[in-house]
């Protein structure tokens, strides 16, 4: 089968690999129909994370399940699903506890286990996840990033009619976005510094749009709400920079929640960190999109709310494309040539 394989720093490969077959009675083989680019995905191939050389790469897909293993009980081959990439122990304390997503040797399908960057991807049963007829492909292929900001707003204790401010507009703060209203944020604001990304932001729902480019965001935040700050705060975008001045943008007892992943150091100014202090917020870290019973609410609250329209990712999709245009794509992404939001890969293409 085609495949996507990573071998080293910023070295992947298209080229043909073994397709998976059924070892184990819990397996279900997938055929992939849509796959997305998450930003961990970006940080491996720049040698920021763990994988075994050569490893098919990727993790947020849906497909059809094409072959199903003898002791797997409610699915069946024809059936349109996505799954949960995630894998936890079971064993450790904290999984022991119902706590998953702190698993001690938490890990993911494209790090140690084959991903879904080609034509074939296999999970255990427990992971499969049936979709229903009005969830397409491609918005389902979204399905685990959405749970995983769904399980950062769970994690917080945001009330109807909060305001919420989202820092940062790739895939996961435009997901934050629309979780802020389902959650029933009263306004949210977005702030980027890519006026294309606030554009999107504004078509899935975003109330003010901050391009924090010139004026510093929490200034324009006090503008907005008459000096006082949001409730919550969303910290999406995974820069250093910003993993700090999140910090001034909520309320005095205001709530900060950590979803991106910063990749290098971060200082935090005298000012922002007194934020902290001064203003008494509480601060959230979240990882990962899984809990108890596995694979969690997570997974099918983002479903239930892609069915009803009241997610939608369809703005946020920039690129589709075949498998084979994966290398070029990756170099594009890490060297900042063009303008991307989602990337998807459909394997069937070419």
């Amino acid at each position: 089968m085609r495949a996507l394989n990573l071998y080293g720093e910023q070295d992947i490969r298209f080229e043909e690999s073994p397709e998976p077959i059924i070892e184990q009675t819990v397996d279900v083989i997938v055929k992939v129909k849509a796959v997305g680019i998450c930003g961990s995905d970006i940080s491996r191939y720049k040698k920021l994370g763990p994988y075994v050389e050569g490893m098919t790469f990727g993790h947020e897909f849906a497909g059809e399940v094409t072959e199903v293993g003898s002791g797997v009980e409610g699915i069946k081959v024809g059936d349109r699903v996505t799954g949960c990439p995630t894998y936890y122990c079971g064993e450790c304390l904290n999984c022991q506890k119902g706590e998953l997503s702190r698993c001690e040797k938490l890990t993911v399908i494209g790090a140690r286990h084959p991903g879904a960057y080609a034509e074939y991807v296999k999970l255990p049963g427990e992971h499969i996840v049936p979709l229903p007829d009005n969830v397409d492909y491609g918005t389902a292929a979204l399905v685990e990033p959405s749970s995983v900001v769904a399980h950062g707003f769970y994690r917080t204790s945001i009330q109807p009619g909060a305001e919420v401010a989202v820092m940062g507009c790739g895939s996961i703060g435009l997901l934050a976005v629309q979780w802020a209203k389902i959650f029933g944020a009263k306004k949210v604001y977005a702030i980027d510094i890519d006026d294309s990304k606030l554009e999107v932001a504004k078509q899935v729902g975003a109330d003010v749009l901050i391009n924090s480019l010139e004026t510093p965001a929490h200034e324009q935040i006090l503008e907005h709400t008459n000096g006082i700050g949001v409730d919550l705060a969303v910290e999406s975008a995974g820069s250093p920079i910003t993993s700090a001045q999140v910090f001034a943008l909520p309320k005095k007892g205001g709530e900060v929640v950590f979803m991106g992943i910063p990749y290098s150091d971060i200082n935090i100014e005298r000012f922002y960190f007194e934020r902290i202090v001064r203003n008494e917020l509480k601060v959230l870290g979240s990882w990962n999109a899984i809990s108890a019973p596995f694979p969690g609410k997570e997974w099918r609250s983002s479903i239930h709310y892609m069915s009803t329209g009241q997610i939608n990712v369809k703005p946020m999709i920039s690129h589709q494309l075949d498998l084979k245009q994966g290398p070029e794509t990756f170099d594009h992404l890490i060297n900042r040539r063009g303008s991307y939001v989602k990337v998807l890969f459909y394997p069937e293409k070419g």
